[in-house]
């Protein structure tokens, strides 16, 4: 078909995929990290306490005191590619890429922070995606993650005139797929290491309890991958959770304390994180050097924290795996 003269272009139609993460401050210092938290820590879904009484205590308290101490925390991990997060998250992309070609045009956000999801999607759309794939690197549901990222992706489309089709990747935490790939990482891990672990400690973000009580499957979820990697790797798999925050009750048992436990009883631990699609401040800060500090100080001797998935052989593969189930009948 030959199109009028006076037509404005329009680039072919082509089938999108967009990786999303938590997100990171821009830089490791108080002032980005600033305004990260304040982003983060205003969503509704992250913190479900009212914003008449919340806000208050986030901008007097909390954004005064804390920026400066995660800022810290930050500079510890910070690689010369930017964060962790960030740098692993890019490589994920550009692997998928490399393995999907010309047929799918692949990008990377952050929930909060940078690259933002609209920009994001607004680029694919740019470039002729009609259809994409929004994929939250969450493997267990949780409203505070998953369902931010589709609340975002929502709130812009409502901005958009033409919008383009969306699926979304569902949760993952007992695809085989996936718990062949912790299998595999894991194996790998434990093959490294110099000692043999009595203990096995799969580590998963916290969320306050009464998420549980109100129907978020998180908490399932996280006991389901447990469960399933256990039986994969034919050895008990202990179950924590981390980044407690204020003074609610939170999903127990508690990461740190669970470590100063296994520390007092001489316990050799070796500690996973099975919820993160790829390393970050929580589990290169809070986990491989602050946990190692508990478990040490109790007296503990042998600790050993084993990596995400990340951009690995493994990870990819589940990835590529995982993208080509939910775009089948798109390419």
């Amino acid at each position: 078909m030959t199109l009028p003269p006076d037509h404005p272009p329009v680039a072919a139609p082509r089938i999108g995929l967009l990786l999303v993460n938590l997100g990171t401050p821009d830089a490791p210092e108080p002032g980005p990290v600033r305004k990260y938290l304040a982003q983060f820590l205003s969503d509704r879904r992250v913190v479900e306490i009212p914003p008449l009484l919340w806000q208050p205590i986030l901008r007097g308290i909390i954004l005064t005191t804390r920026p400066k101490k995660s800022a810290h925390a930050y500079a510890q991990v910070w690689t010369d590619q930017g964060s962790p997060l960030a740098a692993i998250t890019r490589a994920q992309a550009a692997a998928l890429q490399a393995e999907l070609g010309e047929a799918v045009e692949v990008a990377y956000a952050m929930r909060y922070g940078n690259p933002a999801i609209a920009p994001a999607l607004d680029a694919l759309m740019a470039k002729g995606c009609r259809r994409i794939l929004i994929a939250p690197l969450y493997p267990q549901y949780c409203a505070a993650t998953t369902a931010t990222v589709v609340d975002a992706v929502g709130a812009h489309l409502a901005t958009l005139r033409w919008q383009p089709a969306l699926r979304t990747l569902p949760p993952y935490h007992d695809d085989p797929a996936y718990i062949a790939a912790l299998k595999a990482s894991v194996e790998k891990g434990l093959a490294a290491l110099d000692f043999t672990p009595d203990v096995l400690l799969a580590s998963f973000h916290g969320m306050p309890e009464r998420t549980l009580h109100l129907g978020d499957p998180y908490h399932c979820h996280c006991q389901k991958t447990a469960r399933l990697l256990a039986e994969a790797l034919g050895r008990p798999v202990d179950i924590a959770f981390q980044s407690r925050f204020g003074r609610a009750k939170w999903l127990e048992p508690a990461t740190d304390a669970r470590l100063i436990e296994l520390g007092k009883q001489g316990k050799k631990v070796a500690l996973v994180a099975p919820g993160f699609s790829a390393d970050c401040l929580e589990t290169l800060e809070e986990l491989a050097i602050r946990g190692r500090q508990d478990f040490e100080a109790a007296g503990g001797t042998h600790f050993a924290y084993l990596p995400c998935l990340n951009d690995s052989e493994a990870g990819m593969a589940l990835l590529h795996r995982l993208a080509m189930r939910e775009l089948a009948g798109w390419i």
